[in-house]
């Protein structure tokens, strides 16, 4: 029996309809149901959180001998410099400094001396904040006496302000600091961070914050309206998974 051309096992020559041939009406509600997926894809990046919410921390393990300076430096720039220095008034003697980098940074302190906080301390707004050069260690290299906060001290806080695009920022520099008569003044800087939020305070030793910590996500949470959204901007393919989605839908219902 010949199975070509147009015996009984010939393949019917009737066009099938395809889901292309749709109504002018089908297409209007695709092209809807398109813009709406794209107003959702809008919606979830404008609740993105915004980039580099988070601590930025600066490992160290630096010796601030005599004669020598260390930058701090906060976003490729050099806010603050630690200075070790000497001089003689009639006798000789040594200081420990902080110099803001520019107009507006300062150190957490009184007078003309910065604070030595302790771990924990909170650095913000309500502290009060030397606008000038903040003495650290200053003393009598001979014999003393020793004047600061500084002095011998072991893992102490710097509490920091400083600016980044006209907004305040504020962050910490960890530093233990030995005096001794005849010998002066040896200082290790150990570390130092920065919060990245403007304007939001710092705790003295924290390294990261709840910014940093990718948020947790279920790989069994369902998504289904902007799933569906999303399946049906595809036009006239998606229509064909999306009736097909809603047969089973219905089965189950009905079950």
């Amino acid at each position: 029996m010949n199975t070509f051309g147009g015996g009984p096992m010939a393949r019917s020559s009737r066009p099938r309809k395809t889901i292309a041939n749709l109504s002018e009406s089908t297409h209007y509600q695709l092209n809807m149901y398109a813009l709406a997926a794209g107003a959702v894809g809008v919606g979830v990046l404008a609740l993105a959180p915004p980039a580099e919410t988070k601590i930025v921390y600066t490992p160290a393990h630096h010796v601030i001998g005599a004669g020598s300076t260390y930058q701090l430096i906060f976003r490729d720039t050099p806010e603050f410099t630690l200075s070790h220095g000497s001089g003689d008034n009639g006798r000789t003697y040594s200081f420990l400094e902080l110099l803001p980098g520019r107009r507006g940074n300062g150190a957490v302190g009184k007078a003309s001396y910065a604070s030595a906080l302790y771990r924990g301390s909170r650095i913000g707004h309500s502290r009060r904040f030397l606008s000038r050069t903040a003495r650290l260690v200053w003393g009598y290299w001979s014999n003393g006496p020793w004047y600061g906060h500084w002095v011998n001290v072991k893992n102490r806080y710097l509490g920091l302000k400083f600016q980044i695009n006209g907004h305040v920022h504020y962050g910490w520099a960890r530093m233990s600091v030995s005096v001794t008569d005849g010998k002066g003044i040896l200082a290790l800087l150990t570390g130092y961070a920065y919060e990245t939020i403007p304007g939001k305070a710092i705790i003295a030793g924290a390294t990261k914050g709840p910014d940093d910590a990718e948020p947790a996500t279920s790989l069994n949470t369902p998504t289904p309206e902007p799933a569906t959204l999303g399946v049906l901007a595809l036009g006239a393919p998606g229509l064909s998974i999306w009736r097909r989605e809603e047969s089973v839908a219905a089965t189950t219902e009905r079950h």
